[in-house]
């Protein structure tokens, strides 16, 4: 029995001192590992510190080789930038260039189409003078006759003049000079030989303009040569000595065909003028 207590307090002794070594050995190892935290906390700080002082001046390359990278990305970007920029004023010079051609050519299309109006409006007129002459039998002469009188009867200072007639008796007194009687005789002439059925011609008529081709707009549609045109078609306009001209029907009036070219400016066409033959059309 006594040997065995023996033991027993023997046993929990050692086991008291190891675990107190052990703890003692912890304790060592818990101080080391906190000085050694502690010293890699320094270190690591005293790293950042630096690369940050680096970064600072410049001299990282953490720093050097993205700011490089971002160097040769900007000066591709500006490149491209002055190729665009180039090619955007290069378009805008040549659509200012095409806007000016083309309000050139539209100003020169509507002066002939000016030039041939006035010049159509003229012919008709010297056409209707030339009718009004032919239709009417009255010589120069008495024009002159009258108009010589006249002035003979205005002169102050001419020693011609001719006494007052007393008028005795049922006369009738005609109050129109003989100028303005002639005038209405003419104008009743005019009337009678437009119509009148049975007129006296003194003089062969005046032989009127043929036109050379057919032309005519009905309902909004144009008929030329054998063939109709309607708003919307493409057609082929050519002229004298003039390049031909490609263009969009618009508008069919009574006497006038409007379109558009391929710039966008608008012109017309008389219909007398396609029937004269200056200007011909075709389906394009």
């Amino acid at each position: 029995m006594d040997c065995t207590e023996n033991m027993g307090k023997m046993d929990d002794e050692d086991c008291e001192r190891r675990r107190m070594e052990c703890l003692d050995e912890m304790s060592n190892l818990e101080k080391q590992f906190t000085d050694l935290k502690d010293q890699l906390y320094k270190e690591r700080l005293s790293q950042v510190d630096a690369k940050l002082q680096e970064v600072i001046a410049g001299k990282a390359p953490e720093y050097l080789e993205p700011l490089a990278t971002l160097q040769e990305n900007m000066q591709i970007r500006t490149k491209v930038a002055g190729i665009y920029r180039e090619l955007c004023l290069e378009s805008v010079k040549n659509k200012y260039e095409c806007e000016i051609q083309a309000s050139r050519q539209h100003c020169e299309s509507e002066k002939l189409l000016l030039y041939d109006t006035v010049q159509s409006e003229l012919e008709e007129k010297i056409r209707r003078l030339e009718e009004d002459r032919h239709s009417i039998d009255i010589t120069s002469e008495l024009w002159n006759d009258e108009l010589q009188s006249r002035k003979k009867r205005k002169d102050p200072f001419s020693p011609d003049k001719k006494k007052p007639v007393v008028v005795s008796g049922p006369y009738i007194v005609y109050m129109l000079q003989d100028l303005d009687i002639l005038e209405d005789w003419t104008t009743i002439r005019k009337a009678m030989a437009t119509l009148g059925p049975h007129r006296v011609k003194t003089e062969p008529p005046v032989k009127l303009e043929k036109h050379l081709h057919s032309a005519r707009s009905e309902e909004g549609r144009l008929y030329y040569d054998g063939e109709w045109y309607i708003r919307g078609q493409t057609i082929c306009i050519d002229k004298k000595d003039e390049c031909p001209t490609s263009a969009i029907i618009t508008t069919i009036n009574h006497d006038e065909v409007w379109f558009k070219r391929p710039d966008g400016s608008k012109s017309k066409l008389y219909i007398s003028q396609l029937q004269k033959g200056k200007y011909s059309i075709k389906h394009s």
